[in-house]
């Protein structure tokens, strides 16, 4: 191991490690045929060595993840899990101190079917949480994560993926935040009546009055504004109606990466005036501009045989046959390291963070296999000259502050 890499990885022991979005909950809920009740986590309580530790290098993590048990419903976190991208062993060995889960359910789903869906998702994140309470716990406060962190295990955090999951309700809303939610993505895939969605046909023109008052009751409740996803006019919208800091999960740089996804320099400019933070994601799509064209094409064909490209499950299924006659390009950490430094360069350091979007993506960047590769990242950025300072704000720093900073004003608020 390098000694930045051993650097990296003593800096991630001392400095919580907060990644914005990960979708292992859907992951395992696809991996019981949609229905989240069959998920089984074997053992049920069961954590074998101190979470705390971190291996020395992410090859040592035990077990081998090639084979998966008999029924793919039930899984084992505690050691490595074939198919996915994340498990104890992995966070561990990635340094990882908070986690945002993500409560996704795919815009497909609306009204009742949503709420019901975003719903069973909760429940099944609280209980792979209290399933493994060494390694995991829930976090409902920035003080909540750094307690957490500093008892040796993964403050874990739910954020929901889709303001289709609200039914246009805010009663809906508070109840997620009763229930643990901490941000709202305001969109997904599509619009949702109220948000003009990034990869959607515009229709509201950024945010309705009721889009607007959905940011207000947000901020007013402390939840955190989510803005992946959402299009160029609505986070300018919301930019206008906050009052607390706003994040984007899982975002790039669109000026490195021209993908919808993506955010301008002119939204990152005014990160700063809003205390805000990009959380800058490893999917090679919204990190290589190559990968962004290829798929671009394969949205292309999926239009032409009349397959909604916005469905996502729709839309990968036509991958393999495209990827015969067009081979996958790769991103690569290096690429990343270049959105990270550019949000900086925009924004300023205090508004970049990391969201990953781990376990939902089937592509990953060269170097950033899976959650065990964030001390990889850190070298990477010591190597370009980044301090120790800076690299605590990326890694967690801006996001508690974000997070704090929501706090103080719901409670300001609501006064």
């Amino acid at each position: 191991m390098s000694d930045l890499h051993q650097q990296a990885r003593d800096l991630l022991r001392r400095f919580p490690l907060i990644d914005g979005h990960n979708d292992l909950p859907w992951a395992l809920r696809e991996r019981a045929a949609g229905d989240a009740s069959k998920v089984r986590f074997t053992p049920p309580a069961e954590v074998t060595g101190d979470p705390a530790e971190v291996p020395g290098d992410p090859a040592e993590v035990p077990g081998d993840p090639a084979e998966v048990p008999g029924d793919p419903a039930e899984v084992d976190l505690a050691a490595p899990v074939a198919g996915l991208h994340t498990d104890l062993p992995r966070l561990a060995a990635g340094g990882v101190g908070a986690q945002f889960w993500s409560v996704y359910v795919p815009a497909s789903l609306a009204g009742d079917g949503a709420v019901t869906a975003v719903l069973e998702q909760i429940d099944l994140a609280r209980l792979m949480i209290s399933r493994y309470p060494q390694a995991l716990e829930l976090a409902l406060t920035a003080a909540d994560v750094e307690r957490i962190f500093a008892a040796g295990r993964v403050a874990s955090l739910l954020g929901a993926e889709g303001g289709h999951a609200i039914a246009g309700s805010l009663g809906v809303l508070r109840m997620l935040y009763t229930l643990g939610v901490r941000y709202l993505t305001l969109t997904h895939n599509a619009n949702v009546g109220w948000a003009d969605s990034a990869t959607d046909e515009p229709a509201a023109g950024g945010l309705t009055d009721f889009g607007r008052d959905v940011v207000r009751e947000m901020q007013r409740i402390g939840m955190l504004v989510d803005l992946s996803h959402v299009a160029v006019s609505t986070m300018h919208d919301s930019l206008d109606v906050a009052q607390a800091p706003v994040i984007f999960s899982h975002s790039s740089a669109r000026a490195l990466c021209d993908a919808p996804r993506n955010v301008p320099d002119d939204v990152l400019a005014r990160l700063a005036d809003n205390r805000g933070v990009c959380m800058v994601t490893f999917v090679p799509a919204f990190v290589s501009q190559t990968c962004a064209a290829w798929m671009t094409g394969l949205k292309a064909e999926a239009a032409r045989r009349g397959v909604d490209p916005r469905n996502l499950d729709q839309l990968f299924s036509l991958k393999p046959e495209w990827e015969l006659a067009h081979p996958v390009p790769q991103a690569t950490l290096a690429e990343v390291a270049d959105h990270v430094e550019h949000v900086r360069k925009v924004a300023g350091v205090e508004h970049v963070g990391l969201g990953g979007d781990f376990d939902g993506t089937p592509d990953v960047t060269i170097g950033l296999q899976d959650v065990s590769a964030y001390p990889a990242l850190f070298a990477e950025l010591l190597a370009r000259g980044w301090s120790e300072a800076d690299c605590a704000a990326l890694a967690g720093g801006n996001l508690l502050r974000a997070l704090r900073d929501a706090e103080s004003f719901a409670a300001h608020a609501q006064a």
